[in-house]
């Protein structure tokens, strides 16, 4: 299972009847993008914000992201991905395009909001509990 947020994400593993749950840092840099400096007078130079350039590393550091947690539950035997906001949603879809034999595995992609580690464990317990 990976319970997922822009900052982290918590993989939790079954074996034996036993939870573990691990936390991964994203290292996403959050970007606050403010607007370009100017001068007083119309028609100034101006410096440009470079939007487009914060976006893209962004979006490359949300790639590699994505590769380290699909690295790390390569060897589940069913997945189950659960969030409170998009993130978990655009990791399903990285699955979809880039981890076939993962995205096979994946039961359920449900969103959730903010729980305790104990209540994201029994949760997981639950699901996979029906799911048996």
């Amino acid at each position: 299972m990976v319970r997922q947020r822009k900052k982290k994400a918590f993989v939790i593993t079954i074996e034996n009847g036993t939870e573990d749950m691990k936390m991964i840092e994203s290292n996403i840099e959050t970007f606050r993008i403010h607007g370009g400096s100017g001068t007083r007078f119309k028609g100034g130079p101006q410096d440009v914000v470079q939007d487009s350039k914060y976006l893209e590393r962004e979006k490359h550091q949300t790639k590699r992201y994505f590769s380290e947690l699909a690295a790390e539950v390569d060897n589940a035997d069913s997945l189950a991905i659960f969030g409170p906001a998009e993130t978990f949603e655009k990791f399903k879809r990285e699955l979809e395009s880039s981890h076939k034999e993962l995205d096979a595995k994946v039961k359920a992609v449900k969103r959730v909001d903010s729980m305790t580690d104990n209540q994201v464990k029994a949760l997981i317990r639950d699901f996979f509990k029906d799911e048996h």
